[in-house]
């Protein structure tokens, strides 16, 4: 061991020391002392699993798990794993130095969109609200987003991830359909949700057909991907019980996304571009028949001409324009769209409306500056995506079938985001960022895999 080593070892014990004596003096109780034994392989666990840590912060922040079953509601579990995963994060980032961080340029995009998110923020008509919103939400999704990126660096990453994100799913979409069976939490007569008790975000049928369409485009490409084995039926099975609960939300939003999932997939096994356009059109409108959209209180076939809820969607988007007009580099700020509809709605009803759509929230929010460096990150995630694709395809050594399914996955994720995004608001949660993450993470395995077939043996 060198002098460096030896005194790195010795500083590292003697704060550790200073630490345990300090808890002990502050707290000298019997039950402190057993919970310091066991401290030691706690640290142990956190900086062995950090790969795990954060996939499951980042599933239960996205998926609300602990809401969809209340009975780990008032375990903290996102709070425990977020300490855990941070932890993690920082040791092998900047101690240990063994997690591989790399920069990418869609990372530039992504960058210039989140200094653009604080400034805003700072400038925004509500401060508070937009702070509020940066600290409790979206600082998390910008340090799981690189966290993401950088673990998943292997093809058993990619295994993993890939995975849990169908199972999750899974959960989600089982309670959904239990809910929608027993009449618990729906909206307007007819339209599941989940933990509306709770306040969750998956009390509004929109969200929820948002989270189920998330890994609906994995459970696609693993039932019609050879070679997984047993992951194949998981892929079937997710896909149909998403598919499920996609309907039983009634959400238009999520019903044209799940579309364009499958016309992704439609792509690569029908050749003809009109015959997949035609089988598109005719499904859709299966779905809507399916899903009965035409018997919603709201948006149904009994309002007549443009139905209540296409119009106040239509009015939210006249305001977020008038917003960003009002404010064109930076917007109202983060979280403000809410709190300013009644300043800029011609068609005040009482009530301030949500957005319900990603593209009118962004430009809202963040102004015109960050719609078009939004924009701008969707279109490198896609050429990122494609060349992925390509790569794989073209690969002269055999690629795992996980990494095909998954970068399948991800590039029909981000497609039926730009869809749904039509009226499903998702600028600023979880789905384009993990999709951002896992979008780079394939790529910089690939290109790993490149370069070693190029290197001579």
């Amino acid at each position: 061991m060198s002098h460096i080593d030896r005194t790195k070892s010795l500083l590292t014990m003697t704060l550790i020391s200073g630490v345990l004596g300090a808890v002990w003096f502050l707290a000298p109780h019997p039950a402190v002392a057993i919970v310091l034994c066991f401290a030691p392989l706690g640290v142990l666990f956190v900086l062995n699993q950090t790969f795990w840590l954060v996939s499951l912060f980042v599933l239960f922040s996205f998926f609300r798990i602990h809401e969809a079953i209340p009975a780990l509601y008032s375990l903290k579990i996102p709070l425990l794993l977020s300490l855990g995963a941070l932890a993690g994060l920082l040791w092998h980032s900047l101690i240990s130095r063994k997690m591989d961080t790399y920069w990418h340029p869609c990372f530039t995009w992504l960058a210039i969109f989140w200094l653009l998110v604080v400034i805003g923020s700072i400038l925004s008509s509500n401060p508070g609200l937009a702070i509020t919103y940066f600290k409790n939400i979206y600082w998390k999704i910008i340090v799981m987003t690189l966290a993401i990126a950088w673990l998943v660096n292997s093809e058993e990453e990619v295994k993993k991830i890939a995975t849990l994100i169908i199972l999750a799913g899974l959960l989600i979409a089982t309670v959904a359909l239990y809910n929608s069976a027993s009449g618990i939490g729906l909206v307007e007569g007819s339209r599941v949700t989940i933990g509306r008790a709770l306040g969750s975000v998956l009390g509004d049928p929109n969200d929820l057909s948002l989270v189920l369409m998330f890994p609906l485009a994995f459970a696609i490409s693993f039932a019609t991907t050879k070679g997984i084995g047993s992951a194949r039926l998981l892929g079937l099975i997710c896909l149909v019980l998403a598919m499920a609960a996609v309907i039983a939300t009634q959400s238009r939003g999520g019903l044209l996304g799940s579309v364009a999932v499958f016309g992704i997939f439609g792509l690569r096994l029908i050749r003809s571009k009109t015959v997949l356009f035609v089988i598109a059109i005719v499904g859709l409108l299966v779905l809507f028949s399916v899903a009965g959209i035409s018997d919603r209180q709201s948006g149904g076939a009994a309002e007549e001409g443009i139905d209540a809820s296409a119009m106040g969607r239509l009015y939210a988007w006249e305001a977020a324009f008038k917003m960003a007009v009002d404010n064109p580099l930076t917007g109202v700020g983060l979280n403000n769209f809410y709190s300013n509809y009644f300043y800029y709605s011609p068609h005040w009803d009482g009530l301030n409306h949500a957005v319900h759509s990603t593209w009118f929230g962004v430009l809202a929010e963040t102004g015109f500056l960050g719609l078009i460096i939004f924009i701008a990150i969707i279109i490198s995630l896609i050429q990122t995506s494609r060349h992925t694709l390509i790569a794989i395809e073209n690969s002269a050594e055999p690629v795992s079938p996980y990494m095909y399914a998954t970068s399948l996955a991800v590039y029909a994720g981000i497609i039926g985001t730009i869809v749904s995004g039509t009226f499903l608001t998702q600028g600023f949660t979880w789905p384009i960022y993990i999709l951002s993450a896992l979008c780079v993470a394939l790529s910089r395995i690939t290109q790993n895999y490149s370069q070693n077939e190029k290197t001579p043996n």
